[in-house]
């Protein structure tokens, strides 16, 4: 290279016979070559040269001018032709053809040169055509090589021809693939595309090496220590996964599957205990009262102690619930008997939900499929076995996508929830040492067979005096460091709460209570921010100022007079949100005989009232009524508030009596309040929710009550401070309400009250 440099640039290309020889010798070249011209050489950083060569002529190797001496002689190789006519007129039609393909070439999408195609348009001789076609095409050195040897140029024109068809043939089948696979391609492959070029981009950045994602999952899952059925079935998966394209949707899939099964809990527990004193101070500072329903779950807790002593393993065989209106703890109930046993606690919501899927799961073939929201509760928990609460249970729906509440037999059976099968994971779970915990605000909407695998825990709500307690205790301080209220001294005196309770809250739970000491510190807040920024004051809330704070009180309850109108009675209602006073209405007028009920009564309501009106008309002559007195007469029973639907049947002896003092003139005494369902013999049935009942008629300021007898063993479970400040009436037959309830008696005085009537129960 140095000669040629130094003398006339001139070189010798021959190409080598072996193309893997890194140092090839004279003998290792093909004999005949190119001879160059050297137009520009340069350097490269790597210490090569590149070199910009002309090529000038055919030559055949000769012997070298001297012994070791790059130079060689050459034997000049020009273009050997017949000259006939008959190859004239071939080499012609061989230019033109090959004139006419070199344009379909360009036309099918390789780029030639302008200067180039003006070249190639001039050029008449078949061999320069051929030469200056051939080093314009892709051709290899074994292709190449033979029409460097070819000296007849209509020969090498020919053999050029054909291996521009073939370059061409090659280019319209490309165009036609390119073109199926533009129509063919779909959303997915268009993915594909995208998801492969990304993984490229990630691996030239520094990502994963292609194949560690599943040695990763494959090393999780041995860590995991999967029971057999989730092994195998993890095992079939990855080795799918391996078999599958990295970037397709499938793979997505199936990576998604393989970390839920290494993300859920299968043999981690909690480090829990079983300290009954600790856990009966936990359930102590967290809820005042409750006494009946801390008992409870201290029972339940001792049972899984001995459960586990004596079996190795405390599994659950009762399903706790606890039903009570809003705002009476029940949720904060799971959170401390989770706190008092050491275990992570998880809740799980059911109001509204209507989607089978919401408990089971979806299938991996649906797009977006995950698992249930008990498997995502078990991941959420990491630990086997949690508290788990069920909130609103009562509230669980049905429609066309499913019934959860059936779903909900299999998770909260003893016998069937050791093998849980999600319809995502596929495999079977086990949820029996899972502590379930469940609320509700009305029992007889739970489905029976639901119902029956669970133990019923009713929290009736709290009394006024419970309320100014916990007030105190947790309602005060939480709304106090709500407010930001820490560094000021705020004091609610006892009188203060109690005015709140009373005047301001009329439910059974503690939530508008909370809100209203939550208003109240709000304001308190804002009179430390507008004072100048001055943090350390001291508010004392008096009575007094509650109309500042929280306005006007509410009104009293509908019905609660100092005197009784004629023809109205006040009834105990039971509702998912506690007990209610519930006035009755009765009005007569002219008419032809008929009943009008109105306020939103519900069915067994309606033939409750039909069945107080027929006993009232069976005690006309006592009423000093003729017997057809109801022949012109239309009686109209009304019951507020009429936008709040009621229904029950324990409103019979409080329409009857309304009835009864509208019949006889004579109103019924007042704060009397009564509750039992009505026989068309007069006859006096027990009724449900009494405790709630008994609860709202000291919430509303009543002070006699009237009960069935058949309920006296309910007055058991009701507080003594109630029964203190309650005359509570045992009656057996509507003779025996009339009497307590009438200001003066329509029935014969003569007849004794019934043994079962008591005057004050305490």
């Amino acid at each position: 290279l140095g000669n040629a440099k130094n003398k006339d640039q001139l070189i010798l290309l021959a190409t080598q016979l072996r193309e893997r020889d890194e140092e090839p010798g004279p003998g290792d070249l093909h004999s005949i070559g190119t001879v160059g011209m050297i137009l520009r050489t340069r350097k490269l950083s790597d210490g090569r040269l590149k070199l910009l060569v002309q090529g000038l002529m055919r030559a055949r190797v000769g012997k070298p001018v001297k012994k070791g001496s790059p130079e060689v002689r050459l034997e000049r190789l020009p273009d050997v032709s017949d000259g006939d006519s008959e190859t004239t007129s071939t080499a012609t039609a061989l230019v033109r053809s090959v004139k006419e393909d070199l344009q379909r070439y360009a036309d099918g999408g390789k780029t030639l040169s302008t200067e180039l195609t003006l070249v190639l348009s001039s050029v008449e001789e078949p061999g320069r055509l051929a030469d200056l076609v051939v080093a314009n095409l892709p051709v290899k050195v074994v292709d190449g090589q033979p029409l460097l040897e070819t000296l007849d140029p209509v020969a090498r024109l020919q053999k050029v021809s054909v291996l521009l068809k073939k370059e061409i043939e090659i280019l319209t089948l490309q165009a036609s693939i390119q073109t199926r696979a533009r129509e063919e391609m779909s959303k997915s492959q268009r993915e594909y595309f995208l998801r492969e070029q990304l993984r490229q981009i990630q691996s030239e950045l520094g990502g994963d090496k292609p194949g560690g994602n599943s040695e990763n999952l494959r090393a999780r899952l041995r860590e995991a220590r999967l029971p057999d059925e989730a092994r195998l079935e993890a095992e079939r998966q990855l080795t799918q996964l391996e078999q599958t394209s990295s970037g397709g949707v499938e793979a997505s899939v199936i990576r998604s599957y393989l970390e839920w099964l290494i993300e859920v809990p299968w043999w981690k527990k909690s480090d829990g205990h079983f300290d009954l004193p600790l856990a009966r101070r936990i359930l102590d500072e967290d809820h005042f009262g409750l006494e009946d329903v801390k008992d409870r779950i201290l029972e339940h807790l001792g049972v899984l102690k001995l459960t586990e002593q004596r079996k190795g393993g405390s599994k659950p065989s009762t399903i706790l619930c606890f039903v009570g209106p809003p705002g009476v703890g029940k949720t904060s109930l799971g959170r401390s008997i989770a706190r008092a046993l050491g275990r992570k606690f998880v809740r799980m919501s059911l109001g509204g939900m209507r989607d089978e899927a919401e408990i089971r799961g979806h299938r991996r073939t649906y797009v977006g499929s995950m698992p249930g929201r008990v498997i995502q509760g078990m991941r959420q928990a990491q630990t086997t076995n949690p508290v788990f609460m069920l909130d609103e249970i009562d509230k669980v729906g049905a429609d066309f996508r499913g019934d959860p509440a059936s779903a909900l037999l299999e998770v909260l059976d003893p016998e069937q929830n050791c093998a849980f099968r999600d319809h995502y994971l596929g495999v079977g779970y086990d949820l029996s040492q899972v502590l379930f915990v469940t609320t509700a605000n009305n029992a007889d909407t739970i489905p029976r067979p639901l119902l029956d695998r669970m133990e019923l825990i009713c929290i009736s709500g709290y009394d006024d005096d419970q309320k100014v307690e916990i007030a105190r205790r947790h309602v005060v301080p939480r709304q106090i460091e709500a407010a930001g209220l820490e560094g000021t001294k705020v004091s609610f005196p006892d009188e203060a709460l109690r005015a709140i309770v009373v005047e301001y809250t009329r439910e059974a739970g503690l939530r508008e209570l909370e809100r209203q000491v939550a208003q109240v510190c709000r304001k308190l807040a804002l009179r430390v921010v507008e004072g100048n920024g001055d943090a350390v004051r001291t508010f004392e809330i008096s009575t007094l100022e509650l109309g500042q704070f929280l306005g006007a009180p509410m009104p009293p309850p509908l019905g609660i007079t100092e005197h009784n109108p004629i023809g109205v009675a006040l009834g105990l209602a039971w509702t998912p949100y506690g007990g209610e006073v519930l006035p009755v209405e009765a009005q007569w007028m002219a008419g032809r005989g008929s009943l009008i009920l109105t306020g939103q009564l519900g069915e067994v309501m309606k033939e409750s009232a039909m069945t107080a009106l027929s006993f009232a008309r069976s005690r006309a002559a006592q009423c000093g009524l003729p017997a057809n007195f109801y022949a012109d007469r239309e009686v109209h029973i009304h019951v507020p508030a009429g936008a709040v639907p009621k229904d029950g049947p324990s409103a019979g002896v409080t329409i009857a009596c309304a009835l009864i003092s509208l019949f006889s003139d004579r109103p019924l005494r007042p704060r009397v309040a009564m509750t039992g369902e009505l026989t068309l013999q007069g006859r006096v049935f027990p009724v449900g929710g009494l405790k709630e009942k008994l609860l709202a008629a000291v919430r509303n300021g009543v002070e006699r009550v009237l009960i069935p007898d058949k309920n006296e063993r309910d007055l058991d479970d009701l507080p003594k401070k109630i029964r203190d400040r309650l005359e509570i009436q045992l009656v057996a037959t509507m003779d025996d309400v009339l009497r307590l309830a009438l200001d003066e008696p329509v029935l014969p005085a003569a007849r004794p009250l019934s043994k079962a009537q008591v005057a004050h129960t305490s």
